[in-house]
């Protein structure tokens, strides 16, 4: 009987902790961020991460998580089952944006820069999601001031 106890008790807890991983999720949600839309920016942020992996600039850790989110994201069996409208996605892209931030930090935005290959507005997108502000202007070309 306790056994049988322990076992229902251990259900019951995992039941309770993916459920209140569920309500954090339909939650918590990137700011000004739609689901929609950062579903369409898939195969870009892939071949983002694929790129920024195989750079043997970043440190080892970093390239290590990216592989590690390229297996979860690979990995047919999610958290929140994709069919499920709206939450079906949100833990992938809350995966995603975890592990983007970290890479961010240790690698600067100037990697995301390097390596993007969408549009703009999809690094734009990308950018919010990591939280880094929109890049510096670059300095106007042509010539500069006193040259004749």
């Amino acid at each position: 009987m306790p056994v049988l106890r322990l076992a229902l008790g251990a259900v019951g807890a995992l039941a309770a902790t993916w459920l209140l991983f569920v309500l954090v999720l339909a939650l918590w949600r990137p700011r000004g961020m739609d689901l929609k839309g950062a579903a369409r920016l898939v195969p870009d942020v892939t071949r983002l991460v694929r790129s920024l992996a195989a750079d043997a600039t970043l440190p080892r850790p970093v390239r290590r998580r990216l592989l590690f989110l390229l297996a979860y994201l690979a990995f047919p069996v999610d958290v929140v089952p994709d069919f499920i409208p709206l939450l079906g996605y949100a833990d992938d892209v809350i995966v995603v944006a975890v592990v983007l931030r970290s890479v961010v930090r240790a690698a600067g935005p100037d990697a995301l820069e390097r390596h993007w290959q969408g549009t703009d507005e999809g690094l734009a997108l990308v950018r919010r999601l990591c939280r880094v502000g929109p890049p510096p202007p670059s300095p106007p070309s042509g010539p500069g001031p006193g040259s004749t």
